[in-house]
């Protein structure tokens, strides 16, 4: 039985790169945070303390599927990278979206919280409310 890695070594070693480089390229197309933590060999609290915030936090953003662009762009430029946006379409090449440069620095303690309602100005707290 022929092995699929006798048939890569046998190719030039131009074309093994060529293979290596994509192989790496559709791995990391579908990553999760946390894939993409553990990959860079990050821990959680490593994670946190780049961030300066909560180890729980980092746990919560992990398991989001929706969060703020700025969060995700801070997140990735802990591990390292660099969030880029592109708009990809049926009837044109990609394209990458400018002009969102500050994705850095939002309050992520508040994107990994469940949303409360604020309270509206000059509005007391109930008797016995938690608030």
């Amino acid at each position: 039985m022929v092995m699929l890695k006798d048939i890569l070594d046998e190719l030039p070693p131009d074309r093994q790169e060529k293979i290596a480089a994509r192989t790496a390229e559709l791995i990391s197309e579908e990553m999760t945070l946390q894939q993409l933590r553990t990959a860079h060999h990050l821990t959680q609290q490593v994670m946190a303390e780049r961030l300066k915030v909560r180890q729980e936090t980092i746990s919560r953003l992990e398991k989001q599927a929706d969060m703020l662009l700025s969060t995700l762009g801070s997140y990735i430029s802990a591990t390292g990278g660099e969030l880029k946006l592109i708009a990809q379409f049926p009837d044109r090449p990609p394209v990458v979206l400018t002009g969102l440069s500050s994705l850095q620095g939002s309050p992520m303690e508040k994107d990994a919280l469940p949303e409360s309602k604020p309270r509206r100005p000059g509005r007391k707290a109930k008797k016995g409310s938690k608030k």
